[in-house]
């Protein structure tokens, strides 16, 4: 196991910067994942890890020493990429064993741990294979098994499950999991999945435009998103948000819907200028009650549960989940919304998550 710390590292291609001024702490044994949008510099982040990609400038840390010029290959990290990038020519065994091979290890020390790996990742009844005849799955455990017999004190996962099935995504999300929890090692997981993220992470950190938005657990970045794009990145369906009008005070705001607020406590810049509430935090009433009123325009069954779109004016659409089935589902009828104060969300223009605001609705 091995600490990692980024202090003060950016990356930039010319004029264009890819990483901007990033400072982290990942801990021993830590399983840490970057989240963000495409192109907000995740990988590229994870890289400057590996030694795959030099930082501009700034400084990387493992367990204290300083690896910001040292070679990939010395820096005792293992990198299991998107595309597997398995030796097509090579069997199972071959593949896994290979580094073994050129650190000049023995036969049988080779396949001693070729199959205490084997068995860990549930492969060894595959080992005379070649990839071409595994599934998607079976070559990201050979992937894996690949990095773990090194032994490295860091696993770096660049976006591991993206290439695999949903039913696949979650038995190898188990089994990465399983994987931690035996091994202790620290992980840093790259993933545009939220439910990776929210299930695999002791942190997630959010980036955003090369920079880190936020850090935290994941039920810390749900329950109190530090800004509007946190809030509206982590959760799914994503958080539903509209613009509110000011009476001047920061006093009384209103919003689509019929929405009226009264904010205390909230003046000068910290005047709000929109609200979220997430999915899961609203229930479909009927017409003329709960606190905001719209038109139903589509109900998706997906079984276990149900999204409602709820049409609140001509240019805000929001979406309720609904465990069963909604108990009004009549498209184009009239219904209206519920929540509590407790689930409201406030910002203000530059996106700041007002959380001290305290509030008052009514229609």
């Amino acid at each position: 196991m091995a600490s990692v710390t980024l202090s003060s590292v950016s990356k930039s291609y010319g004029h264009h910067t890819v990483i901007q001024d990033v400072d982290l702490h990942i801990e021993n044994g830590e399983f840490v994942v970057f989240v963000g949008p495409s192109g907000c510099g995740k990988s590229t982040l994870l890289r400057i890890i590996a030694g795959l990609v030099p930082a501009s400038s700034g400084q990387v840390l493992i367990d204290g020493e300083e690896v910001t010029d040292v070679p990939a290959s010395k820096r005792g990290v293992a990198f299991v990429f998107q595309s597997y990038a398995l030796y097509p020519h090579m069997s199972v065994a071959r593949n896994i064993g290979f580094a073994l091979e050129t650190m000049g290890l023995g036969k049988p020390a080779i396949a001693d741990k070729i199959g205490a790996i084997a068995r860990m990742l549930k492969v060894d009844h595959l080992l005379d294979r070649r990839p071409k005849q595994l599934s998607g799955g079976q070559r990201q455990r050979v992937a894996i098994g690949r990095a773990l017999v090194r032994e490295p004190e860091i696993f770096l996962f660049d976006e591991p499950l993206s290439n695999l099935d949903s039913d696949l995504r979650m038995e190898m999300r188990i089994e990465i999991a399983r994987l931690h929890e035996d091994i202790k090692t620290t992980m840093v997981y790259v993933t545009h999945d939220q439910a990776e993220a929210m299930t695999l992470a002791d942190r997630i950190v959010v980036l955003n435009h090369g920079r880190i938005e936020q850090v935290g657990t994941p039920l810390d970045l749900y329950h109190h998103p530090v800004n509007r794009f946190v809030a509206g990145f982590i959760g799914s369906p994503r958080m539903n948000f509209s613009d509110i009008r000011s009476d001047g005070t920061g006093r009384t705001l209103d919003g689509p819907g019929g929405l009226t607020l009264t904010a205390e406590r909230v003046a000068g810049a910290d005047v709000p200028t929109s609200i979220g509430v997430r999915p899961e935090a609203l229930t479909v009433v009927a017409d003329g009650e709960g606190r905001l009123a719209g038109i139903l325009e589509r109900v998706e069954d997906l079984g276990h549960e149900h999204f409602a779109y709820v049409r609140l004016d001509p240019e805000t659409l929001w979406v309720v989940r609904v465990a069963g089935r909604p108990p009004y589902d009549q498209k184009n009828h009239r219904v209206g919304l519920a929540f509590a104060d407790a689930d409201i969300f406030l910002f203000e223009k530059d996106g700041r998550n007002i959380a001290a605001a305290r509030t008052e609705i009514g229609r």
